[in-house]
């Protein structure tokens, strides 16, 4: 059969979403014909071309001369201004675009970028402005070095153009997100479909991706065609939609289309509105695997109407029908189903050979090194584990398969196909998209990385706690990994104890200096406005996390605003009576249709702290590049709020404990636990005569010189703990340790000076 998924815009430019690579890869485990396809990418190069930018100033001059007339006319003189400004550098936008894509993905000439920064012929818009202003502020001149920047600050002025005066749901990585995110009908929600972009540049895409790709398949199998469109985020939804009405309107019943992904896996699992049978003819819920292994195994899909019938008449897993006006609900449960699924996520690596990755673009828009890693990158993503080794946090949808089905992957298997798809796509360096990376299975793969000559770059979400040691953090990033991010959610203990987190502001610490310690970026994730929220216990939150940034233990975060889900643990215990300070509100919906989004629950007092987003995000913007760090945290408000009850050295006693922990670290080398121990220094050097008892070795580990007498080192056995080494040398360098317990003692003086010793 077969298969071809799709990947609607927008989604981010700088990599391809993994849902496509992995459905393909399954696809084609099960013997099918499978490719997939980035439209998202498809259309941003539509758009931001020299014949896109030709065909938006044509379709949209007159409507921008219109509005820069009419906020002239109401005295907003900037706005006007503004909106004429790319009416009039139209041509110079024309004549740059395409150089300003070739910069960001990598290609371009050099030269040109001289001419770019500095001639008063290349275009320019506020954002760009803004950029360069502040370098001036910052007392330097503008360097090649900062095209990058203004390349990215370029394609964010046209979006906002764009935005302004074409179409008022673009954005440059979601698409009409506000449309599918609150209470509406899916009546509602389908009035966006006919959108300016969607009807005049991604109809283009679709025109010529179906001539290329559906037009080469034989006409003879377009019966036996599957199309999967996944929809990992809100903002992909309507163009999901438009991608659907467009197949169908062209090919009709010839192919058998299916929606899935993360925003119908969390928002939509009880769409049953039959409407949206005019567009697709399934949704697969959750990860898919089992969903189309039952559509294969229990209809041969010789045609569609076939496969819709049978189905009508056997309910499949995972699996709801839409045809002939009725909604065929699927089957939750199936245990063999169920054991499939878990066994092929463990094998499954995911398949890029359908993408080519020097066209996507590598985008700076913050100087924050955290930031950047997300953007300035082209990173194959992939994921160590399927689901969340806790899945007990209480504001999480614990519910659902992505988070309380965990399922760990074959390491070695992974590994060496992600090694494969870097060498076959000159992309090195690997996103973890995981929930939460589990640590064994994290330095399984980081100890091949090290065995193959550490060709990858790694980094990925994990959870803040005791695992992640000094030692272990040295570990890893000697192997590979360049960044975490990671739920911190709530800078106090007893919000850490209501949220069920698992964890708590020590082991937060500790995991947080062992990384920074270790080179490693970090980054945070924190909620306010929780069910339980007070004023206090969010000023003291934003205090414990000043102190972070002021230790230096953090590189960047973002605040979000709490969400009620319905599949949350702590909505699941409140139905079972044990939130009480929890206040739903049900939404009925009074309209034809129900509500559209059904996972988000508003409570009681949940807009409450609005106010406070902006001082958070204001504060948290400055501790991020160094500033305002010293400045009392009630300052950030412009409305009264009390000081915090959380002592100003309250993150620095914590770090005193950590690191008089690391202090008696030697303490638990012994001959067991000598099998954990890893030589992370530089080769020792002799320094003096080799017999002279002044003699010493010296060596750096971490950026720092470190030195013993001669005597106390045996040069072989220490290169043989090297993550790299083969583990046949390893055996044999540790039968030589466990079987003398003078070299154990001679090692104790090297632990936190290369040698490390790890818990497991």
């Amino acid at each position: 059969m077969n298969v071809i998924t799709i990947i609607p815009p927008l989604v981010q430019l700088n990599a391809p979403y993994p849902s496509g690579a992995y459905l393909t890869s399954f696809f084609k485990k099960e013997g099918h014909d499978a490719q997939w396809a980035d439209l998202s990418i498809e259309l941003f190069y539509e758009i931001f071309s020299r014949s896109g930018l030709e065909k938006l100033f044509s379709l949209s001059e007159k409507t921008a001369l219109s509005m820069a007339d009419k906020a002239e006319k109401n005295g907003d003189d900037n706005t006007a201004f503004n909106i004429r400004r790319y009416i009039s550098q139209k041509e110079n936008w024309i004549e740059w675009i395409d150089f300003i894509t070739a910069v960001l993905s990598g290609g371009g000439a050099r030269e040109k970028e001289h001419q770019f920064l500095y001639s008063p012929f290349a275009p320019r818009g506020q954002r760009m402005e803004n950029f360069l202003e502040q370098l001036a502020q910052d007392g330097r001149e503008p360097s090649v070095d900062d095209v990058r920047f203004l390349c990215s600050y370029a394609l964010a002025d046209l979006a906002d153009y764009i935005t302004a005066v074409f179409d008022k749901e673009f954005s440059l990585i979601r698409y009409a997100e506000a449309l599918t995110v609150d209470e509406r009908t899916f009546a509602e929600v389908e009035k966006g479909l006919d959108s300016p972009i969607l009807e005049h540049f991604y109809k283009t895409v679709l025109e010529r991706w179906g001539t290329t790709v559906i037009g080469g398949l034989d006409p003879a199998i377009f019966s036996k065609t599957l199309i999967c469109i996944s929809i990992p985020f809100a903002g992909t939804f309507i163009p999901a939609l438009y991608t659907a009405r467009f197949l169908k309107s062209q090919y009709g019943q010839k192919f058998f289309i299916c929606i899935g992904g993360g925003f119908v896996n969390t928002e939509l699992r009880e769409l049953r509105d039959a409407s949206l049978g005019k567009y697709i003819d399934a949704i697969s819920y959750d990860r898919g695997y089992g969903s189309y292994k039952a559509l294969f195994d229990n209809t041969v899909l010789e045609s569609v109407e076939t496969a819709a019938e049978s189905m009508i008449a056997n309910p499949l897993y995972k699996l709801r029908i839409f045809k002939n006006g009725k909604v065929i609900e699927p089957v939750w449960q199936d245990e063999k189903l169920e054991k499939y699924e878990t066994e092929i996520t463990a094998q499954i690596i995911p398949d890029y050979s359908d993408i080519d990755f020097s066209r996507y673009l590598r985008m700076c828009d913050d100087k924050n090194a955290m930031h950047r890693i997300w953007t300035d990158g082209s990173w194959i993503k992939a994921y160590l584990a399927h689901g969340c080794y806790w899945h007990r946090c209480a504001f999480c949808d614990t519910q659902l398969d992505y988070v309380c089905a965990y399922r760990p992957v074959e390491v070695r298997n992974l590994y060496e196909g992600l090694l494969k798809t870097a060498r076959e796509k000159n992309v090195y360096g690997i996103h973890f998209v995981d929930e939460a990376m589990p640590p064994v299975a994290l330095k399984k793969f980081a100890l091949e990385n090290a065995r193959h000559g550490n060709p990858l770059y790694f980094w990925g979400n994990i959870r803040f706690e005791k695992a992640f040691t000094k030692d272990l953090a040295a570990f890893l990033s000697y192997c590979g990994l360049g960044g975490v991010s990671a739920g911190l959610e709530v800078a106090a203990e007893s919000g850490l104890e209501n949220i069920n987190k698992g964890t708590d502001i020590s082991s937060i610490v500790s995991a947080c200096a062992a990384l920074k310690e270790a080179g490693v970026l970090v980054h945070a994730y924190m909620i306010f406005g929780f069910w339980y929220d007070t004023t206090q216990t969010i000023i003291d939150s934003m205090e414990t996390l000043r102190q972070f940034y002021s230790a230096g233990l953090l590189d960047s975060c973002f605040w979000h605003k709490f969400v009620l889900t319905k599949n949350s643990t702590v909505y699941t215990e409140w139905k079972e009576g044990k939130q009480k300070k929890l206040q739903p509100i049900e939404l009925k919906s009074d309209k034809k249709g129900g509500l559209f989004a059904r996972n988000n629950i508003h409570f009681k007092g949940e807009n409450q702290y609005d106010k406070f987003q902006l001082p958070l995000e204001n504060s948290l913007n400055c501790w991020m590049h160094g500033d305002g760090l010293e400045k009392k945290v009630q300052k950030w408000f412009d409305f009264p709020v009390p000081p915090p009850t959380v002592g100003r050295d309250f993150i620095e006693k914590k770090i005193e404990e950590y690191e008089e922990k690391n202090r008696k670290r030697g303490a638990g080398l012994n001959d067991k636990t000598a099998q954990n121990l890893w030589w992370l220094g530089g080769t020792p050097v002799l320094c003096g005569l080799s017999n002279s008892s002044a003699s010493e070795y010296r060596w750096l580990y971490l950026m720092e010189e470190q030195s013993v007498p001669s005597k106390l080192i045996d040069i072989d056995i220490l290169l043989a703990l090297r993550p790299e080494v083969t583990e046949e040398v390893r055996v044999a360098a540790l039968n030589t340790i466990t079987a003398s317990p003078s070299v154990i003692s001679n090692l104790k003086k090297l632990l936190g000076r290369g040698l490390v010793l790890l818990d497991f």
